[in-house]
């Protein structure tokens, strides 16, 4: 499994609009077989930085996630809207190998 984490830098003015983008993706993500984990928004501290976590069995399904949504419908007006909005800032992807509680060595 690979989990996927994204830090954003938003337009703290604009929460209510990367909300609504948030929204949009969980779904998507779930819909190419990832598992997604769910976005953060601001609270304490720092106004203007989101998180977003999601996973994949592999490397190799996220690749494939990431080339087929660029042809899909629901993809491109996501990705539409967060352009329309200007709500992202930027962001950045780390990926991460998890260890779960029913991993064995």
């Amino acid at each position: 499994m690979i989990t996927c984490h994204v830090r954003y830098v938003i337009d703290p003015k604009k929460i209510v609009e990367f909300e609504r983008y948030a929204r949009m993706w969980i779904p998507l993500v779930e819909q190419f077989g990832g598992q997604h984990h769910g976005y953060f928004l601001p609270s304490e501290g720092a106004n203007n930085i989101a998180l977003a976590l999601f996973s994949f069995p592999s490397l190799a399904d996220y690749e494939k996630y990431r080339l087929e949504s660029v042809n899909d419908e629901a993809c491109q007006a996501a990705f539409k809207y967060a352009e329309q909005t200007d709500c992202v800032l930027s962001y950045e992807r780390s990926f991460f190998r998890p260890i779960l509680s029913s991993d064995t060595q």
